[in-house]
């Protein structure tokens, strides 16, 4: 006997640890991707309506559980680890030129801050730039793109989401 839609919408999206695609729920709920996202809607307003403490958000070209922003103070003892310490204004421009230029070079990034990219290490060992491949320059040097997880710690469902380049504020993004 197969289990209801929605027990395997929640299990899916709680089982995952990461965004599960509609594709994917498709997969496993056996439905079309349109009867998928209507499914995906049905429970995330279930739960909504519920107020169970969770709800679904999509981000990162997926939808995942989380706990709604108005919760997460009351849960700050349970929370752990502690934050990582906010962006540096340097990490934090090095990471903008990444976003809107990727795939973009060590020396590029240099060239658009008029300064050093040396918070690209620190950007990486956050998981939030990766090594996206070699420029077919003279030395071949490192390209650098963002990683999901950059998607997933700014709240963007793709690239397409930031804010557009002109006059964009970044100060939000001055967190840990």
């Amino acid at each position: 006997m197969r289990p209801p839609v929605q027990a395997l919408i929640g299990a899916a999206l709680l089982a995952a640890g990461r965004p599960v695609t509609r594709q994917e729920m498709a997969g496993v709920l056996g439905l079309r991707e349109e009867a998928a996202a209507r499914a995906l809607e049905t429970f995330a307003q279930t739960l909504r309506a519920a107020e169970l403490g969770f709800e679904v958000e999509a981000v990162a070209g997926g939808y995942r559980l989380v706990v709604p922003p108005t919760l997460t103070a009351h849960l700050a003892p349970l929370l752990a680890p502690p934050p990582l310490p906010a962006l540096s204004a340097a990490a934090l421009e090095v990471l903008a030129v990444i976003a809107y230029r990727q795939p973009v070079t060590r020396a590029e990034i240099e060239a658009m801050r008029g300064g050093s990219a040396s918070t690209v290490v620190t950007l990486q060992e956050r998981e939030l730039v990766k090594v996206v491949g070699r420029s077919p320059a003279v030395g071949q040097p490192l390209l650098y793109g963002t990683t999901e997880r950059f998607l997933l710690e700014f709240g963007l469902v793709s690239l397409q989401d930031l804010p557009p380049l002109e006059g964009a504020d970044f100060s939000h993004l001055l967190r840990g």
